[in-house]
């Protein structure tokens, strides 16, 4: 019987899990990711030309994830392909009449900005899209100064390059995310000087505590918070509820931050503004799934819920199929819910995908974490919501969309003036999300102003500007002409070998 050939896009640890359970199921995999090695995000690693002396310190979960990596990689029936951009799904299947395999996967291989890259096509049986998800940071006055960084961004300068962001940097946004940014910066060598969780706390216990009990089978995630909380303490670093940064001003790159106190529903209370002398600033209100890929494949998406307040997800079943033949998702495309839930929905992924038994003793152990873990989502959103009144932060001249420069008082000349309701003409008049992130980051935050100014709702976005979903697009990376112009390989990379791993002392 010919093995199933499963292309898992994403190394992180939803994309890890599918491999290692397609290859379990007897499957030929694929697994693809754009960078140098596998383990996304929550596993970053410094390039081999750092070479860490111990390298289990800087990430969590080590010896597990070394084995998984070794298991993964070294296996025969698997193709490692490291600095390998997906950079368009072809669907094979153009009126969607589902009698048609998963879509034609297009690969770009090479590092990022570099030259002599090569195009390379593969037609899978199988593919599992586990390409993660984003910082999202809603705009406030000062947010495109040089020395505002994404949270995710400046642990991953710190993780992956031990690069620092500043010397004083404060630490603001939502969510449980702040935690293990402040950790990585401190361990890095960088001073925190404050930790700001912009809910207040009733809000954030009465999350966390709806149905208590649930919490006991997350025992290792509490464990985990309670170390990060450890470390402030023993840094002396102050986590203040319901505070926020309002503002971040500076000559040339940001000197220093406006912090407020906020109501529950995120309104700054009069008065309560201070300053903060800083030379950087790390902020995160929370994730935004990646959608290009799914999209592109065709896959139905579910839309704003209380678990999932932040946009729309990838809709999978209990197997993680979408609606697309063949085609599965897994991790936070699906739902925020960490890095455990995601190993899980990837676990069920990757071996139904690899053709598995569904009936699979061990696959009902698997779907009960994931279970679990889509339960923790739901509560991690209810204790972590985004409050509706934080447009009152935004001046006339704060940037909305920083590729263009378009500010807060052009977009509401565009969406308030009858000429602006024209099809494309709001667009055009702002050009917020023409710029090189393509709505990316700016979309969904358009949308949501543009439906509060015309009192419509934020799921139905003004015609013409960014949706809230802005991620349709044919080419879902960028790609020079050249390497456009050039004929693909019609066949599978050949086998990347794996590194040896360095077993630390």
């Amino acid at each position: 019987m010919t093995q199933r050939q499963v292309v898992v896009i994403g190394a992180g640890p939803a994309g890890m899990a599918a491999a290692e359970a397609a290859l379990r199921a007897g499957a030929r995999v694929m697994l693809i990711d754009a960078a140098e090695h596998p383990g996304g995000q929550y596993h970053r690693m410094p390039p081999d030309a750092y070479a860490p002396v111990r390298p289990r310190r800087l990430q969590r979960d080590g010896r597990a994830f070394d084995r998984r990596r070794s298991r993964v990689l070294g296996h025969p029936r698997c193709t490692w392909c490291p600095e390998t951009m997906v950079w368009a799904l072809e669907r094979r299947d153009p009126d969607g009449t589902g009698g048609a395999p998963p879509p034609r996967v297009h690969l770009l291989h090479g590092p990022a900005d570099g030259s002599g890259r090569r195009r390379s096509t593969v037609d899978p049986d199988a593919l599992v899209l586990a390409v993660g998800a984003h910082d999202r940071v809603l705009p406030f006055p000062g947010w495109e100064l040089p020395g505002v960084f994404t949270a995710g961004a400046a642990q991953a300068l710190a993780k992956g390059e031990r690069v620092v962001v500043g010397d004083r940097v404060v630490v603001a946004g939502t969510g449980p995310f702040l935690l293990p940014v402040a950790a990585a910066l401190m361990e890095a060598g960088t001073q925190v000087r404050a930790v700001l969780e912009a809910n207040v706390p009733g809000t954030v216990v009465r999350g966390w505590s709806r149905r208590g009990g649930e919490l006991a089978v997350h025992t290792a995630k509490i464990r985990e918070l309670c170390r990060y909380g450890g470390e402030l303490v023993r840094h002396r670093v102050p986590y203040r509820f319901g505070r926020a940064v309002v503002a971040a001003r500076g000559a040339g790159r940001v000197e220093e931050v406006v912090t407020a106190r906020l109501r529950a529903d995120w309104s700054v209370v009069p008065g309560s503004e201070r300053s903060t002398a800083v030379d950087a600033l790390c902020v995160s209100h929370g994730f935004s799934p990646q959608l290009e890929l799914p999209l592109a494949a065709g896959c139905a998406l579910r839309g704003r819920t209380t678990a999932s307040p932040a946009g729309e997800f990838v809709a999978v079943d209990a197997d993680q199929r979408t609606s697309v033949a063949g085609v599965y998702a897994a991790g936070e495309i699906t739902g925020i819910a960490g890095a455990p839930a995601a190993r899980a929905e990837g676990a069920v992924a990757g071996w139904i995908a690899g053709g598995g038994d569904p009936g699979d003793a061990a696959l009902r152990r698997v779907r009960r974490h994931r279970d679990q873990g889509r339960a923790f989502a739901a509560r991690l959103a209810r204790a972590h919501p985004i409050g509706p009144a934080w447009p009152g932060w935004l001046a006339p001249r704060t940037v909305i969309c920083r590729c263009e420069e378009t500010d807060y008082a052009q977009l509401r000349r565009a969406v308030t003036q009858p000429a602006g309701a024209a099809a494309r003409v709001a667009k055009l008049a702002t050009r917020a999300g023409l710029g090189p992130c393509q709505a990316r980051i700016c979309g969904p935050t358009v949308a949501e102003l543009a439906a509060r100014l015309r009192d419509g709702p934020a799921e139905h976005p003004t015609e013409g500007l960014p949706p809230a979903t802005p991620h349709r697009r044919p080419i879902a990376q960028p790609i020079r002409l050249g390497e456009l112009a050039a004929p693909p390989a019609r066949h599978d990379p050949p086998t990347t070998p794996p590194a040896p791993t360095k077993e630390s002392e």
